[in-house]
């Protein structure tokens, strides 16, 4: 695994310091992102479930009233003023299905459409309709704040229906100093309409399929999570694709064909990263199911047909772009070992990797920060390297350190992209060599 997520619905920052310290006692090299609530809304003041039958009318409205037979209540305000008649409800992540047939004053009248039982705190959908909920709650700015203060790696927001979602978050962050990356997960309507401005401000994205596939027709979500991730590469931004991806695993020890086909698809489609939930949060199998993954990524990843890449498009005078896309052509063409990058704020290391080259890429990183964040970009291998003066040592240390690790050797040719110009300096060069020539080159002119 390369990224460790936190769920804050099920967590409080007690509890969440044990799983921060956990992985960093492991490995200073997993990034990890903390989920915020985001604009919900839930069932509340249920003691016991509350059974409801189909054909059945039953009354739904907001306030601090008990739930209880025949009367649901929930965490909304506006609840009543905003859901028109004729909209369908959707409970506990579409379990239950009600459609509102009337509005009576202060509460609304909802037919259900099939048998169970109604839960404290579960989630209520209503497709296509938009509600104007604070981008927000206070337990979602104490996390934020709690994570800044932990140096955490990224905030993934839930719900986010456009920029404001995001720059709410960011707000936060800014008045705590703080550089998290902010994920925008996309899981409603308005999240897919309003993609373009999200991607203006946000890190990268998280195709969240479970609220998603309830907003929008389940036969709607395969082209959407295409579109998303085409974004995404064109945008040289990470993007995740999350839920249910090996569901059948909490329970068992192997997952389903379907779900195999699941994954490989995301992969196929070029997602940066593909993500387990209640498989690893509290399955039978967690182990087995990352492994499980990893198997298939693999697997995959050795059959991909390079006909199916993306276009990235290269902005006027971008250099960065530039070199990039030349770095990665040579590595597919010259049949090379690997890319290396030296990167200060790991955005070489990003845009080599929307480009998706077909060999590994080794970042060299100035901070374990860059380091980390550049976790959930495609085919990128980060790790930190001790600054140098001089800049000719800086490539002569990076490949050096790479060869002791044992992921290059100095018999390997190798496209190197980097800056003329020292840390911070920008990239500006490319160059195609072997290891031992690169090191002898620097190693001569440092030592001039």
């Amino acid at each position: 695994m390369n990224v460790v997520r936190i769920n804050t619905a099920h967590q409080t920052t007690d509890s969440a310091i044990n799983i921060i310290n956990n992985v960093r006692s492991v490995s200073d090299c997993l990034a990890i992102l903390v989920d915020t609530k985001g604009p919900e809304i839930r069932t509340k003041n249920i003691s016991e479930p509350i059974k409801i039958s189909k054909g059945e009318k039953i009354i739904i409205k907001s306030g601090d009233e008990q739930s209880r037979t025949g009367m649901l209540v929930v965490d909304y305000l506006h609840f009543t003023r905003d859901i028109p008649v004729g909209s369908s409800v959707l409970i506990d992540d579409g379990e239950l299905e009600l459609t509102i047939v009337d509005k009576v004053d202060d509460h609304l009248i909802a037919l259900v459409g099939n048998d169970g039982f109604v839960k404290n705190r579960k989630s209520i959908n209503v497709p296509g309709i938009s509600l104007n909920l604070p981008s927000l709650t206070d337990k979602d700015r104490q996390f934020i704040r709690w994570a800044a203060a932990n140096d955490l790696d990224f905030i993934a927001h839930s719900f986010v229906r456009n920029k404001k979602d995001v720059l709410a978050v960011q707000e936060i962050l800014d008045e705590e100093n703080s550089k998290i990356k902010i994920i925008a997960k996309i899981e409603n309507t308005d999240g897919v309409k309003n993609i373009d401005e999200i991607l203006d401000h946000a890190y990268g994205i998280m195709v969240a399929r479970g609220d998603l596939g309830i907003e929008i027709p389940a036969e709607k979500i395969p082209s959407i999570q295409r579109r998303l991730i085409r974004k995404c590469v064109e945008r040289k931004k990470p993007v995740i694709i999350a839920t249910q991806m090996l569901h059948t695993m909490i329970n068992n020890p192997r997952p389903t064909r379907a779900e195999v086909s699941d994954v490989a698809t995301a992969i196929y489609d070029r997602t940066d990263a593909i993500m387990l939930s209640g498989e690893t949060a509290y399955g039978q199998f967690p182990i087995e199911a990352v492994q499980v993954m990893t198997r298939i990524a693999i697997e995959v990843e050795s059959s991909k047909d390079k006909r199916n890449d993306l276009p990235v498009p290269r902005l006027e005078n971008e250099v960065s772009a530039f070199l990039a896309e030349a770095a990665v052509m040579s590595a597919s063409e010259l049949k090379v070992a690997a890319i290396i990058t030296d990167t200060l704020t790991g955005k070489i290391a990003r845009y080599i990797s929307a480009f998706r080259s077909p060999r590994p890429v080794y970042a060299k990183c100035h901070t374990g920060k860059v380091k980390r964040e550049l976790a959930l970009s495609y085919g990128v291998f980060a790790t930190e390297i001790v600054v140098k003066k001089n800049k000719y040592k800086l490539v002569e240390t990076s490949l050096l350190d790479l060869v002791e690790r044992g992921f290059i050797s100095e018999k390997d040719t190798v496209v190197y992209v980097g800056g003329n110009f020292g840390v911070g300096g920008g990239t500006s060069f490319i160059e195609i060599a072997s290891v031992a020539q690169m090191m002898h080159q620097k190693k001569e002119k440092s030592e001039k």
